[in-house]
Order: structure tokens, then C-alpha cells, then sequence
């Protein structure tokens, strides 16, 4: 697996990590022990980067993670990045203030096991709070008080990257990135090299679809986000098959498959072609451990040959750009 310094964080991460959206459900239901194989597989395959959220199942995937965490507490090389801010309803800028900062920090601590968190990240705020210096100087007061090391955000939009990435010490930077979701290639990943912020890609297989395993005829739990967000009802539409109208991402996806070279999947495939684009992580979720394993792999494929990226490309410009690349 390789594994990349980010400087804010002082702490070296996989190139694969795990993200655990659905260890805490909005994928149909995952039980407590196959959540705590899905966590054993990852490390054992050498995932050292675990991304969460305190609204995860109201805490259902932190306190998965920190019961992880004490079974392999010999190992100092875990990092775990969780984010704060969706708890807040309504959802709105006022909300992002110190006193809940502390509070949800507080209850994050608690839920992980652990008196600071490696990396708290503001969860898809409302673009106004990127726009305020208050809410910077309060992620610099939860540093200097103890409860995190260090603080990035995870953005819905190129342009709210863009407008964190003036802030001296973001550690990071979340955000979309993968085949069918490019625009962050053209405008916020160099501007992150340059500031010193580490990329994390998420949503890399665009909720599966890059698998190359649906087709139309697919179905979804009722309480898996698949099925109820498709329209964005229930969050930014962005976050379900990455904007990409289900039926249009399957054809494509099947398109994507076809390219697989011998011995990877495609999912497989989609991961390499994140990890050749600088970033220094990605965070796809897995639903079993064998998932969690054939992803961490896809940390060591190092080289995609030019004439299939050129047709990756020409996928996502005849048949995927249309639909996402000037909503994100």
C-alpha cells in the first residue's frame, strides 16, 4: 500500500482508506460484527486512513471505529478523521459556532475513545460558513484547547474548496472526485498542492456504480440512500451515485468495465485511476471484508496505460459531463 505524508496532520495515511458511511446505515443494515471484520480486514490489508461522521447512525459508526481502535491499540499508525456540523438542525450557518464545535468534538471523543481527534472536518456546511474568519479561529480554538489535532473540511462544490484553501493550516480538503466526477482535477487539486492541503477523494466508486456490478434492473434497500436520494430529497443529490442519473451511470460504468485490464476489477480500476491524480487518500465504504481487502489492493496498482485513460475520458466527456460538471 502506498502511503502519503500530510503535512498538516504530521502523520502519514493509505492511499486506500475505509470510508464508514455505512458502518452507521444509509446502506441497508451492517451488524456490529461484520462492521469489526470490515475494520480488522481494511488495517490488516494495510488501510491506515478510517473517515466517519458523528451523524454516521447517530454515532453508530464512531463507536464502531473506537471499539476498533481498542482492539489494535499497539498500533500507533491509525489515523481517523471524523466530521461535525450535520448534527445541526435545522442546517443552517448559525449553527457552526465554539459551544457546539465543543459539543460535538465532545461527543466524537467519547464515541472514538480518545481524548483528540486526529482530524475533525466541517460536514458539508452551507457556503456562507466558509465565508466567515469565526468559523476558522473556533477550529483553531478546538486545536489549541486539546480536542482535535487538526482540522480540514469536507466541501459538496469546487468553489468551496477554493475558498478554504486561503486559510493557512487546513489540513485537508473533501470532496467528490472520481471518473464520472472531474471538475475537481481542473480547479481545486493544484490549488491544494500549492497550499499545502491534502486531498481526500470521496465517494470514489460513485456509490458503487463504478463497480461495473449494476444495471438497470438494480434495487436498493428502502433505507439505503440509493433508493431514497436519487432526486436529492434527503441530501445534496451529489452524494448518490455522484449526481450521475442512475440509468446514465450504469451504461457508462458497463463502458468503464469493458476497459478493466486482466487481474483488477473495476472497481479496482476506478481506485488506481484516483491514486495516479495526487491525492492523498480516497475513501471508498465496503459492505463486507473482502471488499475492504480487493479495495486496499488497489492502493499497490500503480500504472493505467495512456490509450485507456484517453477512452476513461472520452466515457466521462460523451456521456457523464453533461450531467454533473457545472452543478459541482
Amino acid at each position: 500500500m502506498k502511503t502519503t505524508l500530510v503535512p498538516r496532520l504530521g502523520r502519514n495515511v493509505s492511499l486506500v482508506g475505509l470510508g464508514c458511511w455505512q458502518l452507521g446505515g444509509d446502506w441497508g443494515d451492517v451488524d456490529e460484527d461484520r462492521s469489526q471484520a470490515i475494520l480488522h480486514a481494511a488495517a490488516d490489508a494495510g488501510t491506515t486512513f478510517f473517515d466517519t461522521a458523528d451523524v454516521y447512525g447517530d454515532g453508530r459508526s464512531e463507536k464502531s471505529i473506537g471499539i476498533f481502535l481498542k482492539d489494535r491499540e499497539a498500533s500507533g499508525e491509525i489515523v481517523v478523521a471524523t466530521k461535525m456540523g450535520r448534527r445541526a438542525n435545522p442546517h443552517v450557518e448559525e449553527a457552526y459556532t465554539l459551544d457546539n464545535f465543543r459539543r460535538w468534538t465532545d461527543r466524537s471523543r467519547e464515541n472514538l475513545g480518545v481524548d483528540t481527534l486526529d482530524l475533525v472536518q466541517l460536514h458539508c456546511p452551507p457556503s456562507e460558513v466558509m465565508h466567515k474568519p469565526q468559523t476558522f479561529d473556533d477550529l483553531r480554538t478546538l486545536v489549541q484547547e486539546g480536542r482535535v489535532a487538526s482540522w480540514g473540511v469536507s466541501v459538496e462544490t469546487c468553489q468551496d474548496a477554493i475558498d478554504v484553501l486561503g486559510e493557512p493550516d487546513v489540513a485537508s480538503i473533501q470532496i467528490i472526485l472520481n471518473i464520472f466526477r472531474r471538475k475537481p482535477l481542473e480547479r481545486v487539486t493544484g490549488m491544494a498542492a500549492e497550499a499545502g492541503a491534502a486531498i481526500i477523494a470521496r465517494v470514489p466508486l460513485a456509490s458503487g456504480l463504478l463497480s461495473g456490478k449494476y444495471d438497470a434492473s438494480t434495487t436498493f434497500a428502502a433505507d439505503d440512500h440509493r433508493t431514497y436520494n436519487r432526486d436529492g430529497s434527503a441530501f445534496d443529490v451529489g452524494e448518490t451515485f455522484a449526481g450521475v442519473p442512475f440509468e446514465v451511470g450504469v451504461e457508462a460504468a458497463k463502458k468503464v468495465a469493458a476497459l478493466t485490464p486482466e487481474g483488477w476489477t473495476t472497481a479496482q480500476l476506478a481506485l488506481a485511476w484516483i491514486g495516479a491524480t495526487g491525492v492523498a487518500t480516497m475513501i471508498p465504504g465496503a459492505r463486507n471484508p473482502e471488499q475492504a481487502v480487493l479495495n486496499a489492493q488497489a492502493g499497490s496498482l500503480t500504472h493505467i496505460d495512456d490509450a485507456t485513460l484517453a477512452e476513461l475520458a472520452a466515457i466521462y466527456n460523451n456521456d457523464i459531463r453533461q450531467h454533473v460538471h457545472s452543478r459541482w
